[in-house]
């Protein structure tokens, strides 16, 4: 069961510590004392995890159950790692036998049971390459992808759907029927095409945001669950064709 750090001090290390002046810039001081106190940030560190994200996804799963029973996962936007850790530990996955693949343009270091891709998302050879390197039709695809930012929160918001939505169009194309989707998304509003999509093809979609994310943050996680099968997507564009030609 996953449950936020007691008193936020599992690790010894006591909270409240401050960052000496120097040459750091006040904003970048306050952000490395917050980094240093966070309580998730310490048991990461604590438990194994690359990056305090690892628990928004084992928060997310207590609920929902996304990983249960998952053989093949993809990770989009996965570094530094801590997605990508859990995913293959929950599906077994080897050296000898990759049942999980990790893509981003940043470096991201070795982990073993993962074939991790350092590449653009949004290059066209990214999506082949990540059936490839799964080797077999994955069951769960997860995004915690978000552009950089500007600094203009509309901007910034726009540019951060647009990479949603184009992690859950290639869900549709890659899952196995019963498949979930995760994605990072911002507050403000997921675009009502991209809702509707997901709605026609999994049986349930929530938004979703956890414990673990923090109070400030306008991030949240779209959760699409029961994916239903290419057929049924495929069935219900054809009907979409038919409705445009005659109107």
């Amino acid at each position: 069961m996953t449950k936020p750090p007691v008193g936020g001090n599992r690790t010894g290390r006591k909270l409240g510590q401050k960052v000496k002046k120097g040459k750091l810039k006040a904003s970048s001081r306050r952000w490395l004392e917050r980094h240093i106190n966070d309580p998730y940030v310490q048991r990461a560190k604590l438990e194994g995890y690359r990056a305090r994200a690892a628990f928004k996804l084992l928060e997310i799963d207590e609920k929902h159950q996304i990983l249960k029973g998952a053989r093949r996962v993809i990770d989009l936007g996965a570094a530094p790692g801590s997605w990508s850790q859990i995913a293959a530990n929950v599906t077994g996955s080897t050296d000898e036998d990759i049942r999980v693949a990790a893509i981003d343009f940043l470096e991201m270091a070795p982990l073993p049971g993962v074939k991790v891709l350092q590449l653009d998302f949004l290059d066209p050879d990214a999506p082949q390459k990540l059936i490839e390197a799964v080797g077999g039709t994955p069951n769960l695809v997860i995004s915690d992808m978000a552009a950089p930012t500007t600094g203009h929160q509309k901007t910034d918001h726009l540019r951060t759907m647009h990479l949603c939505e184009v992690a859950a169009h290639f869900a549709v194309e890659v899952l196995a029927e019963g498949g979930h989707f995760l994605a990072k998304t911002f507050q403000g509003g997921t675009e009502k095409e991209l809702l509707t999509m997901l709605k026609q093809n999994f049986r349930q979609v929530v938004h979703v945001k956890p414990g673990s994310s923090r109070a400030e943050s306008v991030e949240m996680f779209l959760l699409a669950k029961g994916f239903k099968g290419r057929r049924a997507s495929e069935t219900r564009d054809a009907e979409d064709e038919t409705v445009e030609a005659e109107e």
